[in-house]
Order: structure tokens, then C-alpha cells, then sequence
């Protein structure tokens, strides 16, 4: 095999690809951006003035913040609390689907309105039935999706609804950061988180950057867990659709084939979300989302359009570089147990034969190339988090992709086989400190 096409497979074409398209927006905005303000200082109007006398302008008053919970007695106060510091807590509402703890009873407690459904019906069901039940289609202009183990940053709002001044704009993609706190946390759980947050930089700063520029608008994810919807699109939206066991990737693709708006995505909407900190629950996750996708993939198959064609190369190298790692994986078992065995192996005629065609294509240097092309994306989000804690943990990641790599091929048949109801079991949470509440991770 070639170390070329090895390394170009474990880092990605996609990363790479999207990396330099997002290099030349970023140079685009800033030039727009400096040309903007010299326009006004010479014209003497200030920013807020222009935003304010926009006709598509969304301001906090605009804004329902709706959190579906079940079992989230740790977080819901922390969440809420957070998002109260931004927004009227009137305009905050929880949805507890089948909730048996006191997420209820600390949701009122918070000033939010709650509507409790003793049984539980799944998150997509829940979004629904509480946005028919808060009648917020026609009291909000736009409504926040917010999970109730994310917190959102003090900037998000300022950072999110001036995107909504552009009037195709239908939704504002959050920027999901783990809720990184090394000082109180098991080495499990700091490898666990280090290695989410690499996923979040490189999805999110190299991928869905470029591609959620207004001249690309190709991302196939809203994240569910802190997003903005106008709410005059939502009837067009099949959110609780049959069979899934996710929602975001469903309204995500429901927007783009309806063409019913852009995507828009800035880095400054930012939100800190709880990841698994157990393997158990990092595992379950894991598969979660990704039978969630190959579910889509399924319910709406791709199309003649830019946005199939760029999800077909996703799809694509999503697979292969999949098969790579765990190919990689097991070759590096074989080699090393023939190596182990010596001159026994070459008695056991069918581990010879392996062991032969696994030489034929690998040997210990390919692996090792697998091995600092992935610790190379480690490196850099180092750099970009400015956490050196990293650079140890880093050398632990290859397994956990190496499980994510058999999960995304596993979920494949699964998700042709099997039709979800979409309920929940939250992971294990953490309470957050009170003095860390409204602090950014």
C-alpha cells in the first residue's frame, strides 16, 4: 500500500480540502469586514444602528430557548442559568420527556416554562410537541435548540443573530467545545474528552468552516445540541421523522432538499456541551450518531444537487480511511504475533497464509505512518487550544478512533436493518460547580 494514499486517508481530503476553502473565507470576510467599517466611520453610522434597522433583524427578545431533558437533574439548573444570563428566563422552556428525577421540579425553579410528558416519546418527538405546546412558531422569530448538559457562552447571542440579518440565512450552526475541567477528572475521562475536542477542532474549524461560506452552504450538519432555526421554516421541517434515532441530521437534510435557506456557522457561537467521560457511554454515543447519519442517508439518499456530491465524497472517504484504520489495526496484530510466535507460525499453515498476504502489503513503518499522521492532527489542535496536556493524551487517541472506525462500519447494515424510536438514555452526568456555571469550559 502507498504511504502517501495512507497518510492522505488518515488525515483527509476533505480536512485538507475544506481547510484551504476556509483559509480563503477567512480572508475574504476580514477584507469585507475592514471595508464595512470603513464605509460607516465615513458615513458616521455605527454597527448597532444598521443591525437594529434591519427588517430581518433577531434580537434576545426574539429568541425561545427550548431544552428537551430527560433525567438532567445534575445540569438543567446550570443550563438554564446560563442561558437566563443572556435571554429573559420567560422565554426559556423545557420539555421533560418521561424525566423520573426532579429535572421538573428544578426547571420551574429556574423561572423557565416546562411542559412534562410522563411517557417518554424521544427527543425529536419532544422538540416538536414542545414547540406546538409553547405555540413558539408564532411568538419567536427564531428558536434555540439547546441541549440540557450544554452551557452557552456569555458572546454566543451576539456571535449568532446578526447572522440572521442576511435574509436567506435559515439557521446558525453552533460551535460545540467539550466542558474541559482536567483538575477534577479521571485519565479516562480526560482522554475521552481531549480526543472529542480534537474531533470538535478539526470538524468544526477545518471542515464545516469552509463549507458553510455563503458561496459553498454544503454542510450536512446542524448539531442539535445549541442551534438557531427561524422558526417561520420549522412546518417544513420534519423533525420527529419515523425511524430515526437522531433528529439533527434528519432537519439538516430536510433544510438542504427543501432548499429552504443557508447554513450559517461562526466559530464566536460558541457552547460547551458534557461528553462522555465513561467508554461505556462514549461507546453508546458514538454508535448513537452514527446510525443516526447512515439512518438518514437511508430516508433521503442522495440527489443530483452540489450538496449529495460533496456528502458523496464525505461518504466516501468517511469509509475508506475506516477501513484503513481497522485494516491497520489488524495487521499491526499480525505481524506482531508472528513475530511473537517466530518459527511456530510457519506451522500453522492458515496463520502462515495471513501472515504472508498482511507482509505482502504492510510492514511496522506503514503502521508507524498511520500512527504520526494521527498524532499530527493532535499537534495541531494543541497549538489551536493552547493545552500541552494534550500532546500526552495524544499518544491514546488512535485506539478511540480505532473504535470509531468500527462503529461507522458496523452502523452501516444496522441502519438498513433496524428503524429506532428515538428515545433516550443520557449518559452519566457530572453536576458543574457553581462557581464555573456561567464560565466558559
Amino acid at each position: 500500500m502507498k504511504t502517501w494514499l495512507v497518510v492522505l486517508l488518515v488525515f483527509g481530503v476533505n480536512l485538507c480540502f475544506w481547510s484551504l476553502i476556509g483559509a480563503v473565507r477567512g480572508v475574504s470576510e476580514l477584507v469585507e469586514h475592514i471595508s464595512r467599517r470603513r464605509s460607516r466611520a465615513h458615513h458616521r453610522i455605527s454597527t448597532t444602528e444598521i443591525a437594529r434597522s434591519g427588517p430581518h433583524h433577531v434580537g434576545v427578545d426574539d429568541v425561545a430557548v427550548l431544552v428537551p431533558a430527560h433525567n438532567e437533574a445534575l445540569v438543567i439548573e446550570d443550563t438554564i442559568g446560563t442561558a437566563a444570563a443572556l435571554i429573559p428566563a420567560a422565554n426559556i422552556f423545557v420539555v421533560s420527556d418521561g424525566s423520573s428525577d426532579d429535572t421538573v421540579a428544578l426547571a420551574e425553579a429556574c423561572g423557565a416554562t416546562v411542559l412534562d410528558i410522563v411517557v417518554p416519546c424521544g427527543k425529536a418527538r419532544a422538540l416538536k410537541r414542545g414547540i406546538d405546546a409553547f405555540d413558539l412558531k408564532s411568538r419567536f422569530k427564531a428558536v434555540l435548540f439547546l441541549d440540557a448538559d450544554t452551557r452557552l457562552d456569555p458572546g454566543y447571542f451576539d456571535a449568532a443573530l446578526p447572522q440572521f440579518d442576511d435574509p436567506d440565512v435559515a439557521c446558525v450552526a453552533g460551535y460545540a467545545t467539550t466542558d474541559w475541567r482536567p483538575g477534577d477528572s479521571t485519565l479516562m475521562r480526560q482522554v475521552l474528552n481531549a480526543h472529542r475536542e480534537r474531533v470538535y477542532v478539526t470538524s468544526q474549524l477545518f471542515v464545516k468552516y469552509g463549507q458553510t461560506w455563503k458561496h459553498t452552504d454544503v454542510t450536512p450538519i446542524v448539531p442539535g445540541f445549541a442551534s438557531l432555526y427561524r422558526t417561520d421554516i420549522l412546518d417544513a421541517i420534519d423533525i420527529d421523522a419515523p425511524g430515526l434515532v437522531i433528529e439533527d441530521f434528519n432537519m439538516t437534510f430536510e433544510l438542504r432538499n427543501k432548499h429552504l435557506g443557508h447554513v450559517a456557522f461562526t466559530p464566536e457561537a460558541r457552547a460547551y456541551t458534557q461528553d462522555p467521560y465513561r467508554l461505556r457511554d462514549y461507546t453508546r454515543q458514538v454508535r448513537r450518531w452514527s446510525l443516526g447519519f447512515w439512518q438518514t442517508i437511508r430516508r433521503h439518499r442522495l440527489r443530483m444537487t452540489t450538496f449529495s456530491a460533496v456528502l458523496a465524497a464525505t461518504i466516501v472517504e468517511l469509509v475508506c480511511s475506516s477501513v484503513v484504520i481497522v485494516s491497520t489495526a489488524m495487521a499491526s496484530m499480525v505481524m506482531g504475533a508472528s513475530d511473537l510466535l517466530g518459527r511456530a507460525a510457519d506451522h500453522t499453515p492458515v496463520f502462515s497464509t495471513i501472515s504472508k498476504q498482511v507482509h505482502r502489503y504492510y510492514d511496522f513503518r506503514l503502521i508507524a505512518v498511520v500512527f504520526v499522521a494521527d498524532y499530527l492532527l493532535t499537534c495541531v489542535v494543541t497549538v489551536i487550544q493552547r493545552r500541552p496536556r494534550y500532546l500526552m493524551l495524544g499518544v491514546l487517541f488512535l485506539p478511540l478512533r480505532l473504535l470509531d472506525s468500527v462503529i461507522t462500519l458496523s452502523s452501516i447494515p444496522r441502519a438498513w436493518r433496524v428503524a429506532s424510536t428515538g428515545r433516550w438514555k443520557s449518559p452519566q452526568r457530572h453536576g458543574v460547580p457553581k462557581s464555573n456555571a456561567a464560565v466558559s469550559g
